[in-house]
């Protein structure tokens, strides 16, 4: 918790080896060798990391570290650690001795084999290697296993290969500078040296009570209900968006902003989510690899926190159905290191060439690799949510809003814009209320990919998931069509004609994927696919876009993956789907053999006798006998699916090859789960509350 009298600014990246810290501790020289690769890319020399080292360790020993661990980034899609004492050996007093070298701050040799590789490494095959990230700064966890200094680092096996989530995000981050570089070089920027991308990731997350989720195998296992009846009240008022928060949630929240602000994220917006139970925090841009580490330590942090209020934060994209799920809305743009933003219109964006360029350059990279964008989002959990009405469709367009639209739409037909839309002033009607400055465009939250003034918004990605991948796959698409832009235009006699006649091009070619209208209409399917759009509905069916010869000549063009790493992260798809729906599948089971449908026929015994009871007493017993044989019919129903869903598992489980699994799982075994799942939600409408065995949605979501 806070510490009474500080205030934000005191302890705001307390925890945090900043570049601050760095400068004060750091001896000149060694501190400006540091930035200078920071800045320009290289490798520090043993000589200076071991004077970091020493110093890190220093900081934080005196902070009362102990231990020290490589934090990396698995393709479990959660972060890892391992953690080694500084202690070495005592002295000759034997007094204990702390020691960290810059070598092992370096580099340090996890076992690879028992992480997820999709073949690329064996079981006998154990070693692996993680590198000190050193553009992400260093930190300290507290916990109760005491303070750990992580480092943050990259992963990858003994033969190269990248197993994590940092690894080809640098590269992409390296890509779309050198090529974003060239297409700002081209308007006389010679000031900036390097184009970074930014990124802000909104975190939208559930909380219950830690009691009622321990009662749920569901919750547990599944991290989402497989079972639950609709309460009562859902969200249809629409009471509890930005409505007041409740005492026991704020408190969490305050003390997981004090948490978060600790570790130096740049935590700002809480607020009531749409579902009840739901909630979200909002952070400030940082640098691409920092905001996806800081999201994994936000979701982190966030489960860690909630424990001590008695919660439990589900991340899951649906844990209640029939309710708003949870995603992980990913605010894009690209700034050069000079501070101009690549993606600002400016008050006349018609008259701003080099946006309508880069504008035009994302559009054809939307277009061209849609397929591979939406497989960037694609998670189990994301399959419950995408395309439902409360996100986005899984078909990937482009919201402009109406200013940039009619720019579009000019420069196409005409092949000039004249003019733009002016957002004007909105009258308010009262006195006593200012008139305000309208914005020239609407905003639509049915968009995927949607531009919000001087960014984009990614609204695909799943609450629960990594934003690494999705920020891989968008840089590396830009960074293509920046190249191919850049590759015509360094060429050009007539340098303005020629970005005129490529911006006229790129905008005619891929102007299908713009659409400003309405996401979650079926008149949006029909025409989408008049448009011959892509529609990928699910998590294996968007595997396969990874392994695409364009794909794969897109990746390894900028050496962000090789084809063997797109052949292995395919084939962890299909593990990491089949292995998740297994794990449902039998937890539905246990929950149905163990609990529902005995607690059913208990009921039943006690309606059977009932209506031997009334009948003896002489009176009327058709509701008893009526209520009884609708209760046995679901439950005969319920104990057919329970054995059909044992059958199938089973046959999924004698299958050998993963992409054949994952789809019986997908078309067969989460059919029959839904078979399971229906009678058993209409016997909770049914069964006497006090027999029924497990907290109701009614419980979870407003009993908080």
């Amino acid at each position: 918790m806070m510490s009474e009298g500080r205030n934000v600014e005191e302890i705001f990246g307390s925890r945090v080896f900043t570049f601050g810290k760095m400068k004060e501790k750091l001896p000149r020289s060694v501190y400006k060798e540091v930035r200078r690769v920071m800045d320009q890319g290289g490798e520090l020399s043993l000589e200076v990391a071991d004077v970091v080292a020493k110093v890190m360790k220093d900081w934080a020993v005196e902070n009362g570290a102990t231990h020290y661990t490589h934090w990396f980034q698995p393709l479990t899609g959660i972060t890892a650690e391992k953690h080694d004492a500084f202690v070495t050996h005592p002295d000759e007093d034997g007094r204990m001795i702390m020691e960290f070298s810059g070598r092992e701050l370096i580099k340090g040799e996890p076992d690879a084999s028992s992480f997820p590789s999709g073949g690329l490494r064996a079981t006998f095959e154990a070693r692996g290697y993680t590198a000190w990230d050193f553009t992400s700064p260093a930190f300290l966890k507290e916990d109760a296993t005491g303070v750990i200094l992580c480092i943050p680092t990259a992963f990858c096996s003994y033969t190269g290969e990248a197993l994590d989530k940092k690894t080809p995000l640098l590269r992409s981050m390296e890509a779309i500078s050198q090529q974003a570089l060239r297409i700002v070089r081209l308007f006389g920027n010679d000031r900036a040296t390097r184009v970074v991308p930014s990124v802000g990731p909104e975190q939208e997350y559930f909380l219950v009570d830690r009691e009622k989720y321990l009662q749920r195998e569901d919750l547990i296992f599944a991290g989402r209900t497989l079972f639950g009846a609709p309460a009562p009240k859902g969200q249809e008022l629409e009471d509890h968006y930005f409505g007041t928060i409740r005492e026991r949630i704020g408190a969490y929240m305050k003390d997981l902003n004090e948490e978060l602000w600790k570790l130096g994220v740049t935590a700002r917006t809480q607020h009531n989510e749409v579902a009840p139970a739901q909630h979200e925090l909002a952070p400030v841009y940082e640098t691409a690899n920092i905001a996806v580490d800081h999201n994994q330590l936000v979701m982190e942090t966030m489960k860690k926190v909630a424990g001590r209020h008695g919660l439990t934060c589900l991340l899951h994209e649906k844990p209640f159905a029939g309710v708003n799920g949870s995603g992980k809305h990913n605010n894009w743009s690209l700034g050069t290191d000079d501070g101009v933003n690549l993606l600002e219109p400016g008050e006349t964006p018609n008259e701003n060439i080099q946006f309508l360029l880069v504008l035009a350059c994302i559009i054809k990279a939307v277009d061209t690799h849609a397929d591979l964008l939406r497989q960037s989002a694609a998670d189990v959990g994301n399959d419950h949510r995408l395309g439902a009405n409360e996100a986005p469709p899984a078909i990937i367009s482009v919201f402009l809003g109406e200013q940039l639209e009619d720019v579009v739409k000019q420069l196409v037909e005409t092949g000039e814009a004249a003019h733009c839309l002016e957002g004007g002033r909105l009258e308010t009607g009262v006195s006593t209320l200012p008139d305000l400055e309208k914005d020239a465009t609407d905003r639509n939250r049915t968009s995927p990919f949607a531009f919000t003034g001087n960014k984009f918004e990614f609204r695909m990605v799943g609450s629960s998931d990594s934003v690494a991948s999705p920020n891989t796959t968008l840089n590396a698409i830009v960074a293509e069509a920046f190249c191919e832009a850049a590759d015509i235009l360094e060429k050009a006699q007539n340098l303005e004609m020629a970005v005129h006649d490529l911006i006229k091009e790129y905008l005619g070619k891929h102007q299908r994927v713009i659409f400003n209208g309405d996401g979650y209409s079926e008149d949006w399917v029909r025409e989408a696919e008049r448009r011959n759009l892509p529609n990928i509905k699910s998590m294996v069916e968007a595997a396969g876009a990874l392994t695409t010869g364009k794909a794969v000549k897109l990746f390894e063009k900028f050496g962000i993956f090789t084809k063997v790493e797109l052949e292995s992260r395919e084939e962890i798809i299909y593990e990491t789907y089949a292995k998740t729906i297994n794990i449902e599948a039998h937890t539905m089971m246990d929950m149905a053999g163990k609990k529902y449908i005995p607690a059913v026929m208990k009921y039943t015994k006690f309606l059977a006798d009932t209506v031997i009871a009334v009948k003896e007493a002489g009176a009327d017993a058709e509701v008893q006998a009526g209520l009884l044989n609708e209760v046995s019919d679901r439950l005969k129903e319920a104990r057919r699916a329970l054995v059909r869903l044992h059958e199938v598992t089973a046959e999924a489980a004698a299958m050998e090859n993963a992409k054949t699994q994952a789809f019986f799982y997908k078309d067969t075994v989460m059919k029959v789960m839904e078979e399971l799942r229906t009678p058993i939600d209409e016997l909770e409408m049914m069964v006497d509350k006090d027999m029924w065995p497990v907290p109701s949605y009614g419980e979870l979501t407003f009993e908080v």
